[in-house]
């Protein structure tokens, strides 16, 4: 009951945030810097934000929420909500139409329902535990094993990560064997790709928030395997995400190629 009703708000308030950052887009009073990596904030984060927030509380108000921007409320709960406003804030702030809103219900840490909207495109994604993926109400998912002799790979790094020695190892190693490395700065938008079947794998490196969830759940949902680099499945939050998620069966290809891309220990 209560997952049924959490989705329900989930997409009324991605409806309505994403309402409000396409009116947005292109039309910016405010952009600040957060941080010493770079990272944006723009008056469209917060406003959106509140829209999410108003809804959760009004209908979940003894839950934990947890918020790009807002932060923690500290609530003691088994069910944890993870919002990202706007995921993409980069891109937004220049002009380039590729963001979305993230919305994430856990239960006792695990992912159990996912929401992400693409304001630009209009595709609303859903996930359920157990239920599968969709988009717009269509069944989502990776597909039939492809060729992977150059595969598509998206890239996801932390903020904090930035030019790491490893990082930079593993990220041009994998740039030289794939087709296409991608980078977004809109990591939910790269997870639903992998549910469509649009890329063959992602690749996580140290990259923990409030945006990766829903996209773990969706990708999990639309049939991919997602697995840490020594292999172990994921099962819960990790406290650094380093992962890989693909098709069953490319687990061993993409695990070799992260293996082979990392410096010697």
């Amino acid at each position: 009951m209560i997952i049924k009703l959490a989705i329900e708000v989930a997409i009324s308030a991605a409806y309505e945030a994403g309402r409000l950052t396409r009116e947005r887009f292109g039309d910016l009073t405010s952009i600040q810097e957060k941080d010493e990596h770079g990272d944006l904030v723009t008056e469209a984060d917060y406003e959106a934000e509140a829209i999410i927030l108003a809804k959760i509380r009004g209908v979940f108000p003894d839950h934990r929420i947890r918020s790009e921007e807002f932060g923690d409320n500290e609530n003691e709960s088994d069910w944890v909500w993870l919002v990202d406003p706007l995921d993409g804030t980069n891109n937004f702030a220049v002009g380039l139409p590729l963001f979305g809103i993230s919305i994430t219900l856990l239960h006792r840490s695990a992912p159990v329902m996912a929401v992400i909207y693409e304001p630009m495109t209009d595709r609303l994604y859903t996930a359920v535990s157990g239920e599968g993926a969709r988009c717009n109400g269509q069944v989502v998912a990776i597909g039939q094993a492809k060729p992977v002799a150059k595969p598509r790979v998206g890239w996801i790094q932390g903020h904090a990560v930035q030019n790491a020695q490893d990082a930079v190892k593993l990220r041009h190693y994998i740039d030289v064997q794939a087709k296409r490395m991608m980078r977004l700065w809109a990591p939910t938008l790269q997870w639903c790709m992998l549910a469509r079947g649009d890329l063959d794998a992602i690749i996580v490196y140290n990259s923990e928030g409030e945006d990766l969830y829903s996209g773990l759940l969706m990708a999990q949902e639309a049939g991919a395997v997602v697995f840490d680099y020594d292999g172990q499945p994921f099962t819960g939050a990790f406290r650094q995400p380093f992962l890989i998620a693909c098709h069953s069966e490319h687990a061993e290809y993409f695990q070799n190629m992260v293996r082979s891309g990392l410096p010697s220990s």
